[in-house]
This record gives C-alpha cells, structure tokens and sequence, in this order.
C-alpha cells in the first residue's frame, strides 16, 4: 500500500532523514521506534505531505505522492493524526469531527460514519457539543482519532498516540488501534513506548540519526537483544 524509496528530508543545513526505505503491506499495522530525534516525525509529515522532500519516492496505491500536496494526500485516503492530537479549540467535538469529513465526496454516509464513531468512542458522544479544548488528554487522542477516521482512510498514520497518557489510557488508545485494524484500516505507527508499539504491530523499523538501522517482523525486534538493550528496558517481559 505504501513505499519510501531512499527519502531525504533536509530543514536548511540540516538532514533529518539520510535515504530512508521503508513498505506498509495492506493491512499491516507497522510502527517505527527510535529515541527522540530519530527522524520519525519528519518521515510520518513527509509522507503526509507536510515538509517538502529533497530526494527520493514514496509510492501509495501504486501512485507517486512525492509531490503532491497534503489536500490531495488525504483526498486519496492517506491521513495522519499529528503529535499533540492538535484538536480545533474553539469547536464542538462534533465539529472537529465534521472538519475530519471536509475534503470527502460521499456526503451521504456522514451520519453512518459519525454513528461509528460514536460506537467506538462514546464518551465522544456524551461531550460532542463541548468546547474541543476542554477535553482531557486521553479524551482529545480519541477526538484526533475520530477525526481521521471520518476521512474514511485507507492508510492511517498515527503520531505519538500515548504521548502524555495515563498507563490505563494508553493500554485502551492501544486496544482502539487494534480494532481499528482489525476494521480494515491499514496503520503506520509512531510510538515512544515501543514495548506497545511491538507488541500490537506485524512489522517495524528502527531509526536511528535519520536512518534505518534495523527492520523485521514486530515479534522478532521485541525479542531481539539490541532492541531489548536500547528501547525495551533490558529483557522483554515473556
């Protein structure tokens, strides 16, 4: 579904991303781990079409997207929900989710689709006519959430979910992303508690200084000696 091929990312002087290759199969959940500075920020706003690309290609639905801009990107299904979940203060919860259906064509199913967010997230319902702003953390990750979905995406790109989450929150933000999933939704994954990331993903990458610097099934990382020693606190839990 998705292809880097050899990506750079240069902010000035600056280069972010040194020939990055990465693929997301149909279906697949794959996260990318790495300590702050890794360059997985910069490679999620490449792909979405938010920083501009010095080289390379990446490939979606068999179609360059390397120069297209973010509006087309989501238009073709491609969306990502930011770091910060970045909800619009100042509008309901239900208009935050309506902004998420701006760009589709199929005006009809908004309902439908709105009732299953709804049913995924009811605590979004019970506030949908509150201030966005106003919401806790956990509670605007699920709004920024929803929001992407309304888009109805074929790919979807999650930034930092659990970032500044309560334990007992970030184990339903990944519960949620599972069902997600398993709802047909193609995934790539940003995410600082790798133990997670791993445990719920089929595929992963490792950044290290804008590179990858290694790659493989979820499982197989998880158990791997260097990940364990770098990313997992020393031996994974069995």
């Amino acid at each position: 579904m998705l292809e880097v091929k050899d990506l750079h990312v240069h902010y000035g002087v600056i280069e972010a991303l040194k020939g990055v290759s990465i693929k997301v199969e149909p279906g697949q959940i794959v996260t990318l781990i790495g300590a702050n500075g890794a360059g997985k920020t910069s490679l999620m706003h490449a792909i979405s079409g938010i920083v501009k690309k010095t080289e390379g290609e990446i490939i979606f639905k068999d179609k360059s997207i390397f120069k297209s801009n973010a509006a087309h990107i989501v238009a073709d299904g491609l969306v990502q929900v930011p770091e910060g979940r970045h909800v619009f203060p100042g509008l309901s919860v239900y208009e935050n989710l309506m902004m998420g259906a701006y760009l589709r064509k199929d005006k009809k199913n908004l309902q439908d689709d709105l009732n299953k967010i709804y049913e995924r997230f009811p605590i979004l319902e019970k506030r949908k006519n509150q201030d966005a702003s106003t919401l806790s953390g956990g509670e605007q990750q699920m709004l920024a959430m929803g929001r992407a979905l309304m888009a109805r995406p074929t790919l979807l790109l999650l930034d930092e979910p659990s970032m500044g989450l309560a334990p007992i929150l970030v184990k339903e933000i990944f519960s949620i992303i599972s069902d997600i999933q398993k709802g047909g939704t193609t995934i790539l994954l940003v995410e600082q508690n790798a133990r997670m990331a791993l445990s719920i993903a089929d595929y992963a990458y490792v950044l290290e200084t804008g590179k990858v610097v290694l790659e493989g099934p979820a499982k197989e990382l998880a158990n791997s000696t260097e990940v364990q020693e770098a990313y997992l606190g020393g031996s994974a839990k069995k």
